[in-house]
């Protein structure tokens, strides 16, 4: 009996595809099951943990582009291709919204985050923030990390919380302004800024900075990270995918690094 040897070569594939536990023959996922997100860059440590918890349930695979949310914001605008956006303040979801770039009713606020003073670990002494503090002594004739004040949305709060306290004129011309608040950060770990104005949650993401004081919560705006699918999604899950950065599962992953939930 003449016996198909391709028919053979397919019945022992599934036999050892069964053995794995997995689909011989499934197709591969296709790009537009994938989930691209731009997330501001003060959350990568956890969204990844959230996205691997994501992946791992529904085997949907995310790409994640992080960056300031003001780059992330033109980038959208500009036309690049991403289904879901996290930005780090109202101002720049509100410039994605009124070019049309989000999706109705897929518009709510996900986190909330607290600004922080840090040194490098070694020098790390505590300090008393209040309205006149000595800001400008602490730093001496060292610089000041911050995003950039103009467009990062750490920076923003960050001069905002020192315009409150009366001491951003004292220490503008020692401003370091970078391009992300993770950047920023970077600068106070090497030790090239005694001092950085940061979120809570990126100084609990670096071994080499110590939080050495908290801005009061009403020396600047409210600090709120909303999310949004883009209008040019095409992604079948990417409703789903919010849902899930929503719920009690991805919590955790938020808190563990400092992040408020806002439900």
């Amino acid at each position: 009996m003449n016996i198909d040897r391709r028919h053979l070569f397919r019945i022992a594939v599934a036999a050892l595809a069964g053995w794995l536990g997995i689909s011989a023959f499934a197709a591969p996922a296709s790009a537009a099951d994938k989930i691209t997100v731009f997330a501001a860059a003060s959350l990568k440590n956890a969204l990844d943990a959230a996205n691997a918890a994501w992946t791992k349930e529904t085997a949907t695979e995310t790409t994640v582009s992080y960056a300031a949310s003001s780059a992330l914001a033109k980038q959208i605008e500009a036309g690049a291709p991403a289904d879901v956006f996290i930005s780090a303040d109202l101002a720049w979801m509100d410039y994605v919204a009124e070019k049309k770039l989000i999706k109705d009713g897929t518009r709510s606020n996900l986190l909330g985050n607290r600004i922080v003073l840090v040194a490098t670990k070694d020098a790390a002494k505590p300090v008393d923030i209040k309205e006149g503090f000595d800001l400008a002594g602490l730093v001496g004739d060292g610089k000041l990390a911050m995003g950039a004040v103009d467009s990062v949305p750490a920076g923003k709060y960050g001069k905002a919380a020192l315009e409150k306290l009366g001491v951003w004129s004292s220490v503008e011309g020692k401003v370091a302004g970078a391009e992300s608040v993770r950047a920023a950060l970077v600068l106070v770990s090497r030790g090239e800024a005694p001092y950085g104005i940061v979120y809570q949650t990126d100084a609990a993401a670096d071994p080499g900075v110590a939080i050495v004081g908290t801005f009061p919560e009403d020396s600047h705006p409210p600090i709120i990270y909303p999310i949004a699918i883009l209008t040019e999604s095409k992604s079948p899950n990417a409703a789903a995918y919010l849902d899930f950065l929503k719920s009690d599962k991805a919590a955790r992953f938020f808190t563990e690094q400092g992040f408020t939930i806002l439900k």
